[in-house]
């Protein structure tokens, strides 16, 4: 008789690589990932984020109202005044008879999309309504809530949290659970920052204190910058009159990394694509001896005065950051721009000796549960059922070994989960071994007792537990965090439970009983 045949070869492999990847969770020296912990587990952070996407609504009206006075002057029409109202509309003031056919024009063949609704304004002229169809606000506020989901997820990526679940709730609100956070502040700041990059001109024409008491010119606005005294480390706000005119934004970005100035102190290099290659060389060519401000989120890093034109397309952003500020700058601007601002609505955080409470308590009812079903099967089942018994820590190391390798997040549901599957594997062996019983007293050898037990239990065993996966799979697919955690181990589980009563304990029994010489059987 041969000791190792192909199929006990293989099932030998599939408890080894079963050990192999949970090996890692309990000793630091082995080279693979350990199992990952849910938040309910290891502590973390559990927020609630509401995106303010009516903004993104108004973005995109003050687009068209930039594009839309370009096309009348390009036309060369004039207008008393075209602005974006409070309640997202465009109201455009045209002064005669002319400009209003004009306009309506220009409305009708590049801005087609919109609502018009036009009104008397009194002799000539008239005023022009204009608003976004409302299937289009509402597609507006959809992309929104969805660019912003996957820039967080981006910017949580390369923060580092692992396993996080992030998702639409709702209609404009975004679920995040972040395990393992040691530093909620600076997590919630990464979050939240919209990473709205622009490069505006400094209006050096009028002087900052006359712009302060009222005098701000026609497209000028009033932005601050923080200046820091290194000595004393007090912080100042440094009032500069910028045009409003965005001459290039962080959506040409391709790369931002951090790097260090002859003093060591941190900064943020930054590059742009080819197209914003192009146009930042046209900037700095146009603009020698001017001061370009480098705005982010309206308030102004730094306003440099442009020496000579900047080829390459490449910039640095000063601030006098921290190593930590830089980087997590650095990771905003690599993830893009938020289209809309977020606010945080909900906050929850999970300390880290609560996790460790539940993973002790849950342990202990594993352990208690296990060794109750193993006092049982010994003691009923006698020699049959330590066979059992070592099918079933087998099964539990398979379980292990699985989340290990498929890098799945174990949660406090996910140990009930495991809890239920030690339950579903020692209910498959109760089967197999009562119609082994059965085939002993029809007077079958200990051998073909065995094969007709296994023959025939087994598609009442497949049956039970693929209609369990199923369940589990639709749990999987469409719960949320907990569930899906609990998914997860039941999912394994039964995949465990199927190999262990079905292929492993029968090997077992066919190693032994090839051996054995007596018409008897311990069961």
């Amino acid at each position: 008789m041969k000791l190792f045949t192909l199929k006990r070869v293989l099932i030998l492999g599939v408890i080894i690589t079963a050990v192999v990847f949970l090996l890692p969770t309990f000793t630091n020296t082995w080279p693979h990932k350990k199992i990952n912990l849910g938040l309910d587990l290891q502590g973390g952070m559990h927020l609630v984020l509401e995106v303010q996407n009516v903004k993104a609504v108004e973005a995109e009206l003050e687009r068209t109202v930039d594009e839309l006075k370009k096309e009348l002057r390009k036309a060369g029409v004039t207008h008393l005044g075209i602005a974006r109202q409070e309640n997202n509309t465009i109201l455009a003031e045209l002064p005669d008879k002319e400009a209003k056919k004009a306009f309506e024009t220009i409305v009708s063949k590049e801005f087609s999309n919109l609502t018009v609704n036009t009104s008397s304004a009194g002799g000539d002229a008239a005023n022009f309504r204009l608003r976004l169809p409302d299937d289009e606000d509402e597609m507006i506020r959809k992309m929104a809530t969805e660019q912003a989901l996957e820039t967080i997820r981006n910017r949580i990526d390369e923060f580092g949290v692992s396993e996080p679940d992030i998702r639409i709730q709702g209609e404009h609100r975004i679920l995040l659970q972040l395990p393992g956070i040691n530093d909620p502040d600076r997590a919630k700041d990464l979050i939240g920052k919209t990473a709205q990059l622009t490069f505006q001109l400094v209006n050096d024409d009028v002087s900052v204190d006359a712009a302060l008491k009222g005098s701000l010119p026609v497209g000028s606005q009033i932005l601050y910058e923080n200046k820091t005294d290194p000595a004393t480390g007090a912080t100042a706000k440094i009032a500069h009159v910028i045009k409003k005119q965005v001459l290039l934004d962080g959506s040409l970005l391709v790369d931002a990394r951090v790097e260090f100035d002859q003093f060591q102190q941190p900064q943020v290099g930054i590059a742009f694509n080819r197209k914003g290659a192009h146009i930042f060389d046209r900037i700095t060519g146009q603009n020698i001896k001017k001061r370009l401000a480098i705005v982010l989120d309206n308030t102004v890093y730094s306003a440099p005065v442009i020496q000579d034109r900047i080829a390459g397309g490449k910039a640095v952003i000063t601030g006098n950051f921290t190593l930590e500020e830089a980087k997590d700058l650095a990771i905003a601007l690599r993830a893009g721009s938020l289209p809309a601002p977020v606010t945080i609505i909900e906050e929850r955080t999970v300390g880290p000796t609560l996790g460790a409470d539940s993973i002790r308590m849950g342990i202990i009812s594993m352990l208690a549960g296990g060794a109750l079903v193993l006092m049982f099967m010994a003691v009923y089942y006698k020699g049959a059922g330590l066979i059992a018994n070592l099918a079933l820590v087998m099964n539990i190391i398979l379980i292990g070994g699985g989340l290990a390798a498929f890098q799945a997040t174990l949660t406090l549901p996910g140990i009930a989960g495991i809890i239920l599957t030690i339950g579903m594997a020692v209910d498959a062996n109760v089967i197999i071994f009562e119609r082994i019983r059965e085939e002993l007293k029809w007077g079958r050898t200990p051998l073909a007792a065995v094969h007709a037990g296994f023959d025939r239990a087994s598609l009442t065993i497949l049956d039970a537990n693929v209609t369990t996966l199923i369940a589990a799979i639709v749990l999987f697919q469409f719960g949320t965090g907990p569930v899906k955690g609990f998914a997860v181990t039941l999912g394994l589980g039964i995949v465990a439970s199927l190999f262990t009563a079905l292929i492993l304990s029968k090997s077992i029994f066919d190693f032994i009983l090839q051996k054995k010489t007596s018409s008897t059987l311990s069961i």
